[in-house]
């Protein structure tokens, strides 16, 4: 078994596209205003596991319980990963992630 104090922080990955940007950036205006998070950058273009364009957002265990009902409530029909940080990616993109709206593919391999 794995222990909770494992976990160094949080990744929410938020999907979109050309259609949904703009609904992209008020869940991430939304999310900087309302929480110490730390906002990645913007990619347009899949990177990495991702097969979508996506911006990451940060955040550490404590802010688990606000940050995700929040997404749960305001995130205006996007597809977001969210995944814990224990220092084994694929697990932690895998095994131990949960999906908010549709669970997209991710090209684990880029992680190995």
């Amino acid at each position: 078994m794995k222990d909770t104090a494992e976990i160094t922080g949080f990744h929410a990955h938020i999907y979109f596209d050309t259609a949904s940007h703009e609904a992209a950036a008020r869940v991430r205006e939304g999310l900087g205003s309302n929480f110490e998070v730390q906002l990645g950058r913007w990619h347009d273009k899949p990177i990495g596991p991702h097969s979508k364009a996506m911006y990451q957002v940060a955040f550490l265990p404590g802010q688990f319980g606000k940050v995700v009902p929040w997404l749960m409530l305001n995130r205006e029909g996007l597809d977001i990963l969210v995944h814990p940080e224990t220092g084994d990616d694929v697990g932690d993109h895998t095994d131990r992630s949960l999906w908010l709206g549709e669970k997209l593919e991710l090209n684990i391999e880029s992680l190995r």
